[in-house]
């Protein structure tokens, strides 16, 4: 930690705050979120290929038992929510969920532990959690929402695609309304998919950062907010998935 930030209690959220960024202006990357998510989606690719070719079928062991409960509860989840065919749902669903749900577990790691260890490097600043960085939940929801437009294209045709886009909902004569009103709907998506995630998950940090300030006292505070947060990145996780299945769907189905 820098020392003269460490001084106020105002330069110490700052800090935490601050993301480990190279370049300049447009050009900035957030180095931290780039290599954290990037890091965990690695560890959650390789942990699921490494269990699923040493699955048993007789007596599978207590971690494949609950991933295969999690596949089962949301290929459920899919099923019920998705009505059109298609193979990539399900898989899409599971590794939004795995992936999201580890990015926000690196909250419930103590605030000043990574940033502490980093220092001996010469790193004075490092975001430890993903998802609080407004541009990687964005840059996942514009993914989100590109597939959702290829997805509804390839389903409907290029000419059902822009035949829906100008009819719906009122008629071919009032067409430029019709567009006005699905580009406000669908630029809403990935805005709200995105400052949602942000939102809850910047704000929990953000608790965890004014325990950390209390010192001592943090102590009796820290274990109750954690266990709780717990509920909160897995429902948070958990409504990015559900919300990406719902556009999913919502591009499938032909609304002319």
């Amino acid at each position: 930690m820098a020392s003269g930030e460490a001084l106020t209690t105002s330069g110490y959220i700052v800090h935490h705050l601050t993301n480990l960024t190279v370049g300049h202006g447009f050009w900035t990357f957030h180095l931290d979120s780039l290599i954290v998510s990037g890091l965990l989606g690695l560890f959650a690719f390789i942990g699921m290929a490494k269990l699923a070719s040493k699955a048993a079928v007789v007596q599978p062991g207590k971690l494949q038992t609950f991933v295969e409960m999690l596949v089962s509860f949301i290929d459920q989840q899919v099923k019920d929510t998705y009505h059109g065919k298609s193979a990539l749902i399900t898989p899409m669903a599971v590794t939004i969920f795995v992936w999201v749900f580890l990015m926000n577990a690196m909250d419930l790691i103590p605030v000043d532990f990574i940033p502490f260890v980093l220092g001996f490097a010469g790193v004075h600043y490092f975001k430890v959690v993903p998802t609080t960085d407004p541009n990687l939940t964005f840059g996942m929801s514009l993914t989100v929402f590109a597939i959702m437009l290829i997805m509804g294209v390839k389903v409907k045709g290029v000419g059902g695609f822009l035949h829906e886009v100008l009819t719906v909902p009122f008629g071919a004569k009032l067409a430029p309304l019709n567009l006005l009103f699905r580009v406000i709907e669908d630029v809403a998506k990935p805005i709200s998919l995105a400052l949602r995630l942000f939102g809850n998950m910047y704000a929990g940090e953000m608790v965890f950062i004014l325990i950390a300030l209390l010192g001592l006292w943090q102590l009796p505070l820290a274990l109750p907010w954690a266990l709780f947060h717990i509920l909160i990145i897995t429902l948070q996780a958990f409504v990015f998935m559900m919300l990406t299945i719902v556009y999913m769907s919502m591009a499938s189905e032909s609304h002319g």
